[in-house]
């Protein structure tokens, strides 16, 4: 595990903490081949049923480290796009568990995008988010421009992306971009209180879930409702289904155990 990404885990869920604050936890290469690792690791624990993407410090992730692509022997930034940050988005966007941004402070760039990506976006309320590409002459990556337009509408990403304006959380919340703004002195508690209640449900159910959502973006009416009856099939033959039910019965309440 590298300095520069920080592990814990707790009651099924699962923390990855960027861990270069005295840079905002830009990403650097060792950072994001350690998270690449970190969420396949987290794919194959069972003992994971949640996972938590935060940031240590003033900062969740302010993108890019730009030192790494400034040297004289600077990769190109389109290798740096298709072996750090590529890869990245997919392990998130295909971990059969809710992945969950708690974005602690500013999200500029990549690190915004990163977050975006997450199935779940929380933030302070003293956070903001910036495509921040345009200032350097760039284009937004790591999925921006598939999941912004998604969550916004297509005449808001493209202002927010072309302008490069600043979004505070309470605003982002309002404009759907992120699910929810926590006071600040309040946010360790309800992020602990989101995670562990995400991480007691049928985590097979909710990996279900999560992958007809991915398919939503493909999918016709008629795929869709094919993909949700092949997937409720499956979600049947759960042994939290069986318990999930039992419970109802019984008037209790059920103990998922992600099976």
């Amino acid at each position: 595990m590298s300095d520069f990404l920080h592990f814990s885990l707790d009651a099924g869920v699962a923390t990855l903490r960027l861990n270069r604050p005295d840079v905002f936890n830009s990403i650097n290469k060792p950072l994001a081949l350690a998270l690449q690792e970190q969420l396949q690791a987290c794919q194959q624990d069972e003992s994971v049923r949640a996972v938590v993407l935060t940031g240590t410090g003033r900062a969740f992730c302010a993108g890019q480290d730009l030192a790494e692509i400034t040297g004289p022997d600077r990769p190109e930034v389109s290798e740096i796009v298709e072996r750090h940050y590529n890869p990245i988005v997919e392990l998130i966007r295909n971990l059969e568990k809710p992945v969950v941004a708690a974005v602690n402070g500013v999200a500029a760039g990549a690190g915004a995008n990163l977050a975006l990506a997450c199935d779940v976006v929380v933030a302070k309320e003293s956070a903001s988010f910036i495509q921040a590409f345009s200032k350097i002459g760039l284009i937004p990556d790591s999925g921006g421009t598939y999941f912004l337009p998604r969550l916004v509408g297509q005449q808001r990403a493209a202002a927010l992306m072309l302008l490069g304006d600043k979004v505070g959380a309470t605003e982002a919340m309002q404009m759907g971009m992120i699910y929810k703004a926590f006071a600040d002195d309040a946010f360790d508690e309800e992020v602990t209180k989101l995670t562990q209640k995400l991480a007691a449900l049928p985590t097979r159910a909710l990996a279900y879930t999560k992958q007809l959502l991915n398919l939503s973006s493909t999918n016709d009416l008629t795929q869709q409702l094919r993909a949700e009856a092949d997937y409720q099939l499956r979600a049947g033959h759960t042994a939290d289904y069986q318990e999930g039910v039992a419970a109802f019965m019984e008037k209790r309440q059920p103990v998922f155990k992600g099976q």
